[in-house]
């Protein structure tokens, strides 16, 4: 929680919030979690764990949480994303919290399978934030989901020493991230394998003609 309450955020998306055997208990303590001023979205969850396929969110007392709810994702091995709508202090928006697989097939089939089903929700400025698994280039990804801009926010694996970009953000008409960054500092680099990432939204409105 010192990792998290350092990047002053009103919305934080977790991966791997569970432990991996059942009955997946939560490796944050949701005491825990409320002491330090956040609510846990409820995705659907088992009784005890902090999130759907080890994805979780936490939001601020002040963000007020309109509709949720996990998806199951396509692959080899066992993922799913969540998905929250959200008034914040930009207004309205759609947050994707993800844990791509490590085979890029199943990291483009899972994307696709995201797009799919936001299609099928009424519109709302979106943003995806995780772990995409991509060392490379994030073009592969940009190609199966046109709608969504992806945005490189710096290394961020291993996190003693990172060398790969894994995690991100990706966003779609309607929002922009207008700074963005990799939180380094002691204790971060040693609270996970990963080192937490951060951006700053804002929200735009369509052009009149």
């Amino acid at each position: 929680m010192v990792v998290i309450r350092a990047l002053k955020a009103d919305v934080v998306v977790l991966q791997e919030a569970d432990k991996r055997l059942p009955p997946r208990p939560a490796a944050l303590p949701h005491d825990l979690v409320a002491k330090k001023g956040f609510k846990n979205i409820d995705f659907g969850q088992p009784k005890g764990s902090l999130g759907f396929h080890g994805n979780a969110m936490l939001v601020r007392s002040s963000v007020e949480i309109l509709d949720a709810s996990g998806l199951e994702l396509p692959g080899l091995e066992p993922r799913g994303a969540i998905r929250a709508d959200l008034r914040t202090a930009i207004g309205d928006i759609r947050v994707i919290g993800v844990h791509l697989g490590l085979i890029r097939r199943y990291r483009l089939m899972q994307l696709g399978a995201v797009a799919r089903a936001l299609r099928r929700l009424p519109e709302m400025p979106t943003l995806i934030a995780g772990d995409f698994n991509e060392w490379g280039s994030k073009a592969a990804l940009d190609a199966v989901t046109p709608e969504f801009d992806f945005v490189s926010t710096g290394h961020t694996f291993p996190a003693p020493r990172p060398i790969a970009g894994l995690d991100g953000f990706a966003h779609t008409n309607g929002l922009t991230i207008h700074n963005h960054g990799v939180l380094t500092r002691i204790p971060a680099r040693v609270a996970s394998d990963h080192l937490p990432i951060w951006a700053e939204l804002n929200r735009t409105t369509p052009s009149s003609l």
